[in-house]
């Protein structure tokens, strides 16, 4: 299969292209923009294989997308490349409001546009898989039951609206105009090579370093928390062989408070890294909860676990162990871009 992927240098996006190269037959157009977040290190051997083509450009140029299209000729599109960081949409959302909503936009009319012009067999075999979160969901309280394919939107933040107008336009090009859309939403991935700003690497990062541990408001609010590899191959399963206008939940079933990932990490590194002063809960101090902080999010996989005979390998305990191992072992790697790059960014915690 011929798959067009956006945001391929991401981190989730880049999981899955490593996927895609080391366990199926594919073959890879990256079409990534390159923004701070991107990493085409992240694609590790990836980067050089045959199966794979990196092309930069920006989802929003519509001439420059329809030339992927046309020059590619995919038989399927992952639509990975998306604003994804809360924070920084509070600061900024103009940008998430054009990558997002606006991109995916481009993408869809240029995929229908392409769609229309393939000879019957292929327009029947084409796919459109839309990757999406569960924070278009909104907010659960304690004892609410788990977000599922039939739950109601209910965005909070600017970051989570733009992702659910980006699925509605999905959607809307399914039942319009026949697009063959797929969309799956996925709780908090973490995992090797995410950028240091979401609270996993951001507190791995500080406790390896021994700066402040600062969690939002008391540490309380919980997310299901997924190992980005279970994520990938959920995702190239659901292009491979997912229902057509259907939706897939993804995640791991293992909620976690905020508060309770810190101390984790702050344990594991303890036994891996010891300091000399001290187990690195000391570290931890709490700071001005942000505006709209969703209290809990958690996704009923049991749907998607069925159809498409998948399960998160991962516990959350041998994940995040796995993480820690890498960012330990990769410092080069996020002292530059703390660096050059990461300052004067507001500390957050859950996306």
């Amino acid at each position: 299969m011929r798959l067009l992927v956006t945001g391929g240098c991401g981190f989730i996006g880049s999981a899955v292209i490593r996927h895609i190269l080391e366990f199926t037959e594919h073959t890879v157009l990256n079409y990534d923009k390159m923004t701070y977040a991107a990493s085409e290190a992240a694609l590790e051997a990836g980067s050089q294989h045959p199966r794979h083509k990196l092309l930069v450009a920006d989802i929003i140029d519509a001439a420059a997308v329809k030339t992927a299209f046309d020059e590619f000729q995919p038989e399927a599109v992952m639509h990975l490349a998306a604003e994804s960081h809360v924070d920084r949409s509070i600061d900024g959302p103009a940008d998430f409001v054009t990558t997002n909503v606006v991109g995916t936009f481009t993408l869809l009319q240029a995929a229908r546009d392409y769609v229309g012009h393939l000879p019957p067999e292929r327009r029947e075999k084409f796919r459109f898989h839309h990757i999406s979160t569960d924070e278009v969901f909104g907010a659960l309280e304690a004892g609410d039951p788990a977000f599922h394919e039939a739950t109601a939107y209910d965005p909070r933040s600017p970051y989570s609206a733009t992702k659910a107008a980006s699925d509605h336009l999905a959607r809307a090009w399914y039942h319009t105009y026949g697009l063959p859309v797929i969309v799956s939403n996925t709780t908090n991935n973490y995992g090797p090579w995410q950028f240091p700003e979401k609270l996993i690497p951001l507190m791995i990062i500080n406790a390896i370093e021994e700066k402040p541990l600062s969690v939002y408001g008391d540490g309380s609010n919980i997310r299901d928390w997924l190992f980005v590899d279970d994520h990938a191959e959920a995702l190239v399963k659901i292009v491979e062989a997912g229902q057509v206008g259907q939706s897939y939940c993804i995640g791991a079933r293992q909620p976690r408070n905020n508060l309770q990932v810190v101390k984790t990490i702050c344990a594991i590194l303890d036994q891996k890294l010891p300091s000399p002063h001290g187990p690195r809960e000391r570290l931890i101090s709490f700071v001005q909860d942000r505006p709209g902080h969703d209290f809990r999010y958690e996704i009923d996989s049991s749907y998607a676990e069925a159809s498409l005979d998948w399960q998160a390998a991962h516990d959350f305990e041998t994940g995040l162990a796995a993480t820690i191992d890498w960012y330990l072992a990769h410092q080069d790697w996020w002292q530059a871009i703390r660096a050059k790059k990461y300052h004067g960014q507001r500390l957050g915690t859950a996306a």
